[in-house]
């Protein structure tokens, strides 16, 4: 990586449509920035895990699969595996965007992954490196947070840690830099805390 790059530590929970959402965004813009995005992962299932109520109504814990093999899929084969992985979960195999996630074996099929990493959906294998990725993305958060968290590294130094965007549709290119600039702007304003509509 040269000096000049900018780095996006992006956290997500691979069964969440906002979060693909954000994902589809960071990644348009790295054709317009000298960006490169590391993609770790963290779960919507461990984040809820004290809460007396799920707000996302996974009582038996289902959310955890994707997440289990997403942190596989990380830890067997890096970054950006888990970013072809995480695309592929949501796109169709002839290639649209799909409303909710698909088959989990199709999708590592598709990016040319192992199909026998989804088995680590449905074992404990992964959870300390799931729980140790997902408490280093939402550590760096002093709020109560969602998925995804982003950490932007500038050539200048790092910025701190933000929840969000979060995005209901993919931005069109010209209001997805000014999306990345107004993150980078709030990201980088001292005692900034959170912003909603």
């Amino acid at each position: 990586m040269t000096d000049d790059r900018w780095t996006v530590d992006f956290w997500l929970d691979p069964s969440c449509p906002l979060t693909r959402n954000t994902a589809r965004w960071i990644t348009s813009l790295t054709e317009h920035v000298p960006l490169d995005v590391r993609w770790h992962v963290m779960s919507l299932f461990l984040l809820n895990e004290h809460r007396d109520e799920d707000p996302e109504g996974d009582v038996e814990g289902y959310l955890r699969i994707p997440a289990r093999v997403a942190t596989a899929v990380r830890v067997n084969h890096g970054s950006t595996a888990l970013g072809a992985f995480h695309d592929a979960l949501w796109t169709g195999s002839d290639g649209t965007h799909r409303e909710w996630i698909g088959d989990i074996g199709a999708a590592l099929r598709r990016c040319g992954l192992p199909a026998d990493l989804a088995d680590a959906g449905w074992g404990d294998g992964h959870d300390a490196a799931l729980r140790e990725s997902h408490q280093d993305g939402v550590g760096r958060v002093d709020a109560e947070i969602g998925t995804p968290v982003l950490a932007v590294t500038t050539p200048d130094g790092v910025l701190p840690a933000v929840f969000g965007p979060v995005v209901a549709e993919v931005p069109a290119p010209a209001e997805a830099l000014r999306l990345w600039q107004a993150t980078l702007l709030l990201a980088g304003v001292p005692g900034f805390r959170e912003i909603k509509r």
